[in-house]
C-alpha cells in the first residue's frame, strides 16, 4: 500500500468564481472581487451627508448626547467627533469576507447655541458667584488683577462680570468654575476667602438639590505707594526693620521697603491676616515737594537691620519744601529710597506725616522721634506729556459698570504710570502697541521711564473685508 504525502511547500489550488467562472483563490464567498463590487454596496445605509452642530459664541462642537467640546480644525478630536456622527456600520462582513470601499461623506456645520451660551444671553441664570472685594480707596490692585485675568484667560467661563464700587462680581454656571477662579486669586494676590451656599430647590423623590454658591474673596487693604505702620512684633520678625514702611508693589505678596534703611520684606496673605496693619494716609493726601538738596548715603551697614537690602534703590538724605509753601522758608529733612532718581530741583510726591492726623494704634504707641516728618513716594513727572507720548495700551474686561467714580480715570492713569516705572509688574501684564501713536525714544526730555517696543505685543483684531467676511489682521510696526 502506498501513501501519498502532501508537500509542505505545496501551493493551494484555485477555484472558479461562481458568477463569472474566473479562477480565483478560495474565499468564504467563492466570488471574485469584481463580482463582489458589482453586486454588493457596503456603503448602503450609511449617510453621505452629516450635520455637525457648532456654537459660534463659545467655539464648541456638540458631541451627543449632551456634551460640547472644543476642537481645532484638522485635529484628532474633530476627526473622532465626525466619525462618531456616522450612523451605520463602517465595516461589513459577507459570509466571513471582509470588504473595503471608499466613499465620500460631506459634513455640514450647522450653527446652534449651546445651553451655556443660552444662559449667558439670558443674563439671569447663574449657580455660583465670586465676590472680590478690597477695602481701599484706590483700585491699583484691581487694575493689576484685571490684566492677570486677561493674560491667563480666567474670564472665559464667566456668564457676566459686574463692577461695583469696592470690587468685582464674577458669575458662573457651575460651582467648579467659581472654585477655579478662587484658586487663581489665591495664587496671584494676597487674600482670604469664605464660601456659602443657598438652597434654591429640591426634589424629594429623586433626592436632588439645587444650590447657589457664593465665594467671598477679600484682598488685603494695601495698595502700591501706601505708607504703613507695622506692629512691633511683625517688624521684629522681618529682621528688626522700622515700623514705618512704603509698599512698593502688591503681587502675590505685599512688598515693603524701609525708606530709612532700604531694608525690604515680603508679607504673604496669611502673615498679614495674623498681624494686620492699615495705610496711614489717603492717596489724595499726596503732596508735591521740590528737592532742595540731595546726598547719597553710601554706608548702609550701620543703618540697616538684619534683613535684606534692596539693590534697585539708593538711600538718599534730602531736604524738601512744599511747592505750596514756596513763599516760606520751611523745609523738611528725610531719608528716602529714591536717592537714585532725585536731584535738586526735581518734583516729588510724598506724605506730610508731621502735619497729618494719624489715627493708627501702632503709630500712637511709637516714639515720636522714630516717625519721619515726610515720606517721599515717587518722582513727579508731567502727566500730560506722558499721556501724549504713550504708544501702548492695555485690554479691558467686558463688564457691567455702575456708580462709576469720577476719580477712576486718575487712578487708571496712576496704574499705567506704575507699569512704566516698575519692570517687575510689567512682566505679568500683556502690553500691546498702539499704532496710532508714533514711535519715539524710550525716554522723554524729563527722563520719565517708558516701555520699550521689545516689551510690547502686536494687537490682533478682527476686521471685515469687501465681501463682508470676517478676517484676522495683525497690526504691524
Amino acid at each position: 500500500m502506498e501513501y501519498m504525502t502532501e508537500s509542505a511547500d505545496r501551493t493551494p489550488g484555485h477555484i472558479l468564481c461562481c458568477e463569472c467562472g474566473v479562477p480565483i483563490s478560495p474565499n468564504p464567498a467563492n466570488i471574485c472581487v469584481a463580482c463582489l463590487r458589482s453586486k454588493v454596496d457596503i456603503s448602503q445605509g450609511i449617510p453621505k451627508q452629516v450635520c455637525v452642530s457648532f456654537c459660534k459664541q463659545c467655539q464648541r462642537y456638540f458631541q451627543p448626547p449632551g456634551t460640547w467640546i472644543q476642537c481645532a480644525l484638522e485635529s484628532r478630536e474633530l476627526l473622532a467627533l465626525c466619525l462618531k456622527k456616522i450612523k451605520g456600520p463602517l465595516s461589513k462582513v459577507m459570509n466571513g469576507a471582509i470588504l473595503q470601499q471608499v466613499f465620500v461623506v460631506d459634513y455640514v456645520v450647522q450653527p446652534q447655541m449651546c445651553g451655556d451660551c443660552h444662559r449667558v444671553e439670558a443674563k439671569d441664570f447663574w449657580k455660583a458667584v465670586v465676590q472680590v472685594r478690597q477695602k481701599t480707596l484706590h483700585k491699583k490692585t484691581f487694575y493689576y488683577l484685571e490684566q492677570l485675568i486677561l493674560k491667563y484667560g480666567m474670564h472665559q467661563n464667566t456668564l457676566r462680570i459686574k463692577e461695583i464700587h469696592d470690587g468685582l462680581d464674577f458669575y458662573y454656571s457651575s460651582k467648579q468654575h467659581a472654585q477655579k477662579m478662587v484658586e487663581f486669586l489665591q495664587c496671584t494676590v494676597p487674600c482670604r476667602h469664605k464660601a456659602s451656599q443657598r438652597l434654591i430647590s429640591q426634589d424629594i423623590h429623586s433626592n436632588t438639590y439645587n444650590y447657589k454658591s457664593t465665594f467671598s474673596v477679600e484682598i488685603v487693604p494695601i495698595c502700591k505707594d501706601n505708607v504703613v505702620c507695622l506692629s512691633p512684633r511683625l517688624a521684629q520678625s522681618l529682621g528688626n526693620m522700622n515700623q514705618i514702611c512704603v509698599c512698593i508693589r502688591v503681587t502675590s505678596a505685599i512688598h515693603l521697603i524701609d525708606p530709612n534703611t532700604l531694608q525690604v520684606a515680603d508679607i504673604d496673605g496669611s502673615t498679614f491676616w495674623s498681624n494686620p496693619f492699615n495705610s496711614l494716609c489717603h492717596p489724595k493726601q499726596l503732596e508735591e515737594f521740590i528737592v532742595m538738596e540731595c546726598s547719597i548715603v553710601r554706608d548702609l551697614k550701620r543703618s540697616a537691620g538684619a534683613g535684606m537690602i534692596s539693590k534697585k534703590h539708593m538711600l538718599g538724605e534730602v531736604w524738601v519744601q512744599k511747592t505750596s509753601e514756596m513763599n516760606t522758608d520751611k523745609q523738611y529733612f528725610c531719608r528716602t529710597h529714591l536717592g537714585h532718581l532725585l536731584n535738586p530741583g526735581d518734583l516729588v510726591l510724598g506724605f506730610d506725616l508731621a502735619n497729618c492726623n494719624l489715627n493708627d494704634e501702632h503709630v500712637n504707641k511709637m516714639n515720636s522721634d522714630r516717625v519721619p516728618d515726610v515720606v517721599l513716594i515717587k518722582k513727579n513727572y508731567d502727566r500730560t506729556k506722558r499721556q501724549r507720548r504713550r504708544n501702548w495700551k492695555l485690554k479691558e474686561l467686558a463688564r457691567e459698570r455702575e456708580n462709576m467714580d469720577t476719580d477712576d480715570e486718575r487712578q487708571y492713569q496712576d496704574f499705567l504710570e506704575d507699569l512704566e516705572e516698575d519692570e517687575a509688574i510689567r512682566k505679568n501684564v500683556n502690553i500691546y502697541r498702539d499704532s496710532t501713536i508714533p514711535v519715539e525714544s524710550d525716554t522723554d526730555d524729563e527722563g520719565a521711564p517708558r516701555i520699550s517696543l521689545a516689551e510690547m505685543l502686536e494687537d490682533l483684531h478682527i476686521s471685515q473685508d469687501a465681501t463682508g467676511e470676517e478676517g484676522e489682521s495683525m497690526m504691524t510696526q
